[in-house]
């Protein structure tokens, strides 16, 4: 039985494991503990990204693929999203829902580690990630990994859970964060890894919004941006790669 102590190692084994065990309820859950606003949060980090109609995106830990989705209403024939997840469960569910909804032209899914991606240097847009990259073993690793097949004058987005600023709201929303949200959750999920206390746990383990500013910037990104939600509950950073020529940015 993996322990909280075993998840906050951030093993992949033990991600992917933790993951696999919750991919059927994935979706209804992630509906009912943020109150439906994990929606509008991924739509305004699509809008944030400087995406093109025919841009090449890659989102990765996709999970059941709601962030590429997002993407894929933004792009045009020529466009393309690709979804990436190292969890088989969220890779099957994801291609699943893709069939259902008629986007498998649009949208590709498959298993790979955010960690090493299999594509060249270069290769997309907008590299993007939804509630994932707190997940990843080395984040920096991972960050550089998402700049790495980012093209320059690209963007890199990170959609991540975060720490209210407000003392009061704070207060309230780390009672239901750390109270309520865990026990609904192993309640729904029937969760042997007890997913959703692993959940606050990673988040206030994570680099604040200005931390993790501070890393994406010591990652090479520039111009780094940081866009807080609904009371700082999450928080969207977009860093742009810089251009290695001046021939290569518009």
């Amino acid at each position: 039985m993996l322990t909280q102590t075993d998840l906050l190692t951030k093993k992949g084994a033990y991600i992917q494991q933790m993951f696999g065990s919750i991919a059927r309820v994935y979706d209804l859950l992630n509906t009912i503990l943020s109150f439906n606003f994990d929606k509008s949060w991924r739509r305004f980090a699509v809008k944030v990204s400087n995406v093109t109609p025919d841009a090449k995106v890659l989102d990765v830990c996709t999970g059941t693929g709601n962030l590429a989705i997002e993407y894929s209403k933004m792009l045009n024939k020529s466009g393309k999203v690709i979804g990436s997840d190292f969890c088989h469960e969220m890779v099957k569910l994801a291609d699943n829902k893709l069939k259902k909804k008629k986007l498998s032209d649009k949208i590709d899914v498959l298993g790979a580690d955010t960690l090493h991606l299999p594509f060249q240097d270069n290769s997309f847009q907008v590299s993007a990630v939804a509630f994932g990259i707190r997940n990843v073993a080395d984040l920096r690793a991972g960050i550089t990994e998402m700049m790495r097949i980012t093209a320059p004058d690209g963007r890199v987005v990170i959609l991540e859970f975060s720490q209210p600023t407000n003392r009061i709201f704070k207060s309230i929303y780390y009672f239901y964060f750390k109270q309520i949200l865990p026990f609904i959750g192993k309640l729904i999920s029937r969760s042997k890894y007890n997913a959703y206390a692993y959940l606050p746990d990673s988040v206030l383990k994570f680099p604040d919004r200005n931390g993790l500013k501070s890393l994406m910037e010591l990652c090479g990104l520039e111009d780094v941006k940081i866009y807080s939600r609904t009371l700082g509950i999450v928080t969207v950073h977009v860093g742009k790669k810089p251009c290695n020529h001046k021939h290569q940015c518009a």
